[in-house]
């Protein structure tokens, strides 16, 4: 295991290809180096219950390896023998979880934006451009700021705000989103939204490494004050100032329950998990509203939609998913 610093960093911008390879840092998660070949996976523990994150970050022959003595070291001779639960696996990577037992399911899709191809014309962005107009007609503006050094105690209270407006049963996701403090904080980036002199809205942007650099569209907060296109100003001149700096990709992250499709269900797919899946991304709102997060992604006509993937050991057991939705904050 190894601490925050340059080191886990210098490992993950090696070897994470994966557009939200950067919620490894989050602080709540374990950070573990293998013996056998340079690498890291990012974890957390349930009581009998491993689930990782993103897969195994590793040179792309030495995942396998990784991957294995993970399983024997930290699995299987952890406190208490245990299972392992994989999420945010990518395509690329299902066949090396399948050749080791594990029963993968499509988990959701992922959203990118090629940045050298984006335009704000054509009919594909006419809501951007319309929730970007009127929020700018009701004052709304735009300013980066050091994630560091940043009103904490203001961003704080959007956030409390911001849960409450959510309803009381409501808790914040975590694990698969990213955070402001934490082991990243001076990685991200933040841009906040101001109306009349009090921040409305903010939202955080990570480093994203690998086959399609650039950076992940992460935490998005508003108030109930902020109008209408808020949002879309602030991702807006975020994505503007990135690709002035010359960068490739604005990556969205992942929508759990959302493009769930055949074409992309593996062949060790659990065909029960597979229903129940669909039954939540067709009527699980209160659980998850993945319509809504999927509607504000595919506005921005991103170039690259890619299934990302769950991976149980042994096989899927109503413990491990229940282990899964509870580290999330699903329920």
């Amino acid at each position: 295991m190894i601490g925050a610093g340059a080191g886990q960093t210098a490992l993950l911008g090696a070897w994470a290809d994966h557009p939200s390879g950067a919620l490894a840092l989050n602080g709540s998660t374990v950070r573990w180096t293998g013996g056998r070949v340079p690498g890291l996976v990012a974890y957390r523990r349930c009581r009998r219950h491993v689930v990782q994150f993103g897969g195994p970050f590793a040179a792309e022959g030495d995942k396998g390896a990784l991957l294995d003595e993970f399983l024997d070291r930290v699995v299987a001779g952890g406190p208490r023998p245990s299972r392992l639960t994989a999420a945010q696996v990518r395509a690329a990577d299902v066949p090396l979880y399948e050749s080791r037992g594990f029963t993968v399911n499509q988990l959701g899709t992922s959203y990118s934006i090629d940045l050298s191809a984006f335009t704000l014309r054509g009919k594909h962005l006419a809501k951007v451009r319309q929730n970007v107009s009127r929020a700018r007609r009701d004052g709304v503006t735009v300013l980066e700021t050091d994630s560091r050094a940043a009103d904490q105690s203001e961003l704080d209270a959007v956030d409390a705000v911001w849960l409450r407006a959510k309803g009381r049963h409501v808790k914040e996701l975590s694990f698969l989103i990213g955070e402001r403090g934490g082991p990243g904080a001076a990685l991200r980036r933040t841009f906040v939204a101001r109306r009349h002199g009090r921040t409305v809205g903010y939202v955080t942007y990570s480093p994203a490494w690998g086959a399609r650099p650039g950076w992940l569209y992460d935490l998005t907060r508003r108030t109930p004050e902020a109008p209408v296109g808020t949002i879309e100003l602030v991702n807006l001149t975020a994505l503007e100032l990135f690709r002035a700096e010359g960068t490739a990709w604005l990556h969205l992250g992942l929508t759990p329950f959302a493009g769930l499709d055949d074409r992309h269900e593996p062949a060790s797919a659990s065909r029960s998990l597979t229903r129940a899946l669909r039954l939540v991304a067709e009527h699980g709102r209160a659980l998850y509203p993945a319509r809504t997060q999927e509607a504000f992604k595919l506005k921005w006509a991103p170039r690259v939609r890619e299934p990302e993937y769950v991976a149980f050991q042994g096989g899927v057991r109503p413990s491990a998913v229940w282990n899964l939705l509870r580290l999330t904050n699903s329920v």
